[in-house]
């Protein structure tokens, strides 16, 4: 029970963060939809290679670029979402880099006409946000999460 709260708790702080600095920005965005499931993993999954930094990094980043190189292509269509999710799990796996909360990122690209910008802020910033956040979060609490030894090794 002590660790459903920790993690909860966590959550709760890294994304009321977010939304606090999205509240000061009119034609910025900081948080998506995406990183409510990534601060699942990153707390609740802590130990699962899919919430390690670097899938939650390059994962989201891969699959916003996915989704927005797909929608200035093709623009928008049934098709092309499906292409842009599709792409987005192609690069990912490529890369080792799965993080499953990263496939939304290539629908919100094409459904919102998203541009280049987008890969920038909200995905690359609020993605490292998560990233920093957990990795103090989770060592302050002394858990196992991340190590930079761990960075290079195959999760």
């Amino acid at each position: 029970m002590k660790n459903n709260i920790i993690s909860a708790f966590g959550a709760f702080l890294c994304i009321s963060a977010l939304a606090y600095l999205n509240s000061f920005e009119e034609g910025n965005l900081w948080l998506i939809p995406p990183f409510g499931a990534s601060m699942v993993l990153v707390m609740a999954a802590h130990e699962s290679p899919l919430a390690h930094p670097k899938n939650v990094l390059f994962g989201h980043i891969l699959s916003a670029l996915a989704g927005v190189f797909v929608y200035s292509v093709l623009g928008f269509s049934f098709l092309s979402v499906g292409l842009a999710v599709g792409l987005a799990i192609f690069l990912m796996m490529t890369t080792k880099t799965v993080h499953p909360p990263a496939g939304a990122n290539p629908i919100i690209a094409v459904l919102g006409a998203k541009g280049i910008g987008f890969i920038l802020m909200p995905v690359a910033v609020g993605a490292s946000f998560i990233v920093l956040f957990a990795i103090i979060y989770n060592k302050l609490l002394k858990r196992k999460y991340f190590t930079f030894k761990g960075w290079y090794q195959e999760p």
